[in-house]
């Protein structure tokens, strides 16, 4: 059996927060692949489905961030599950927007979810981390995860929370290249395939403003005569 936990904070106010990407990741597993509605145990919401052949519990702490081992930890003794039957998905700070790794065992970076399930279950687990980005000043760092995502970032996070969804089967049978690959393919052609939709209208629209835009009159001066003349001086034109 697989314990997959996405991490983040509970209560509505915290939903579209970059802290609740891992919530957001689960969510979206659960949806794909017909998992049981959410219910609560182990402190924790809980949904109960399949990955491929294998039994798989989704897990979402209820205890806050920095208290998301106790929930977690508690759900392994329960199935009695070792570590390397976990798999944690969270926000990363380290990582660009959009960029997603996976890693097994490992220091935490800093991330109290992941410290604190470091204490109650060990460290050997995989770790799928999908990058938020980094504000680029370290006293801007709580508000930046603490808020919700800018609509710009749902370009990529959109196709970035289908695809872990869609390929999650081939985490669980081991392939973490093989689930990499695939998530950051589909993230690629989605920005691609955006940006050719962008420069083909951007093109289109400069196009027609270029035709709309009126050409400036010039000033038409008679051929012969004192006005003629009078003109050319005016104009410069000789």
């Amino acid at each position: 059996m697989l314990l997959v936990a996405g991490l983040g904070n509970p209560g509505r106010q915290h939903a579209g927060h970059r802290h609740n990407v891992g919530f957001m990741a689960a969510d979206a597993i659960s949806r794909r692949h017909s998992f049981s509605p959410w219910s609560k145990k182990f402190n924790a919401l809980i949904s109960e489905g399949r990955l491929g052949s294998e039994k798989a519990l989704l897990l979402k702490p209820q205890t806050f961030m920095n208290l998301s081992g106790q929930a977690v930890g508690e759900a392994m003794r329960f199935y009695k599950l070792a570590s390397s039957d976990l798999i944690v998905l969270y926000d990363e700070l380290d990582l660009a927007p959009g960029k997603l790794r996976v890693k097994r065992g490992g220091g935490h970076g800093g991330h109290n979810g992941i410290k604190s399930i470091d204490a109650h279950c060990g460290k050997d687990y995989r770790r799928v981390r999908i990058g938020i980005g980094h504000p680029g000043d370290k006293a801007r760092v709580n508000a930046h995860v603490l808020s919700d995502f800018a609509k710009s970032d749902h370009e990529w996070l959109e196709p970035l929370l289908e695809a872990v969804a869609d390929n999650i089967g081939l985490l669980a049978d081991d392939d973490e290249s093989g689930f990499m690959n695939r998530v950051s393919l589909a993230v690629r052609g989605k920005a691609e395939n955006g940006d050719t939709v962008d420069q083909k209208s951007k093109a289109k629209g400069q196009s027609h403003i270029r035709q709309a835009r009126p050409k400036s009159p010039s000033a038409k001066v008679p051929d012969t005569g004192p006005m003629a003349e009078m003109l050319r001086k005016l104009l410069g034109r000789r």
